[in-house]
């Protein structure tokens, strides 16, 4: 498809996914929530949602800023982020392993200071990327952007399925350095730790997060992609919760509700219409035939 090829032009598109050890059912497996909520690809258009709520923690947005490619390249945070959760959701256990490793390695060199004061953050308050409660913001937001799009652009989940998808999550969540002493044990419990966290003092935009949130508002793309460009950023507003939508300056008029309700009615009409290669993940076919032992 030609989109995919312009995906693979711009350096977005994961790559071509191993199919691993037969039998090997990973960390999930069928049946799983995470399988079937995980395997949309139309949940990339949650991912930038995901990116301008982990920025709007000012140690995460000092960390980007100082310590990885994003001001050179808008994809790769997204791209980095992507591989690792498609590895570590659809991979063998060498697969998930070897993914985890990388994250690891990483966030390991990645520590500093705060340059200015930010929110509740003095100048030179510490950050580094293994903190486990940096960790967990990291893996809170793209819970939340995976469970919210899911729901505007593919279906409904009921709290039944919410609370499974959090405690099957759980071991992705160690393996990006959460420990047990802070994880929310249940999904009530993580629904109030984000709700804290948004309505407290913690979050807060700040000039770094603001430049950083431009290119992946309105990222640098060939010409042919930017009508997705438009409606992905359409949907990354419409995924912000109002108080950060406020601070990152996003407009949010009833003629831009109108047309996100709209692009979401539209996506969840079509959806159902693609043929499994075109809206499933390569990964969750090539873990299904791994499981399959074909």
């Amino acid at each position: 498809m030609p989109i995919l090829r312009d995906l693979r032009d711009v350096g977005l598109s994961p790559p071509t996914p191993v199919r691993g050890i037969r039998g090997d059912r990973g960390l999930f497996g069928p049946g799983s929530e995470v399988w079937r909520v995980g395997r949309e690809r139309v949940l990339l258009a949650a991912g930038p949602a995901a990116l301008l709520v982990q920025l709007a923690r000012p140690l995460v947005a000092a960390a980007v800023a100082r310590h990885s490619g994003f001001p050179r390249d808008s994809f790769q945070r997204l791209r980095a982020t992507l591989e690792a959760v498609l590895a570590m959701s659809f991979g063998d256990d060498r697969q998930i392993e070897q993914a985890a490793a990388r994250v690891a390695a990483r966030h390991r060199v990645v520590r500093g200071a705060l340059p200015r004061p930010a929110g509740p953050f003095p100048a030179g308050h510490p950050y580094r990327a293994d903190d486990p409660e940096l960790a967990l913001w990291v893996h809170a937001t793209l819970v939340f952007s995976a469970l919210e799009a899911y729901e505007v652009l593919v279906a409904p989940l009921a709290r039944a399925e919410r609370s499974r998808y959090w405690q099957e999550v759980k071991p992705f969540a160690r393996l990006f350095g959460v420990t047990d002493a802070i994880m929310p044990v249940d999904h009530p419990a993580f629904q109030a730790y984000l709700e804290a966290m948004i309505g407290g003092g913690t979050l807060v935009v700040g000039e770094e997060a603001r430049q950083l949130a431009i290119p992946i508002l309105d990222p640098p793309v060939p010409w042919v992609l930017r009508p997705a460009v438009a409606a992905t950023r359409l949907i990354t507003v419409g995924l912000l919760p109002d108080s950060l939508r406020r601070q990152f300056g996003l407009a949010w008029d009833r003629r831009r509700r109108e047309r996100y309700g709209a692009l979401c009615r539209a996506v969840r009409v079509v959806l159902p219409g693609l043929p499994p290669a075109v809206r499933y993940w390569p990964h969750y076919r090539v873990a299904m035939e791994r499981v399959a032992g074909t």
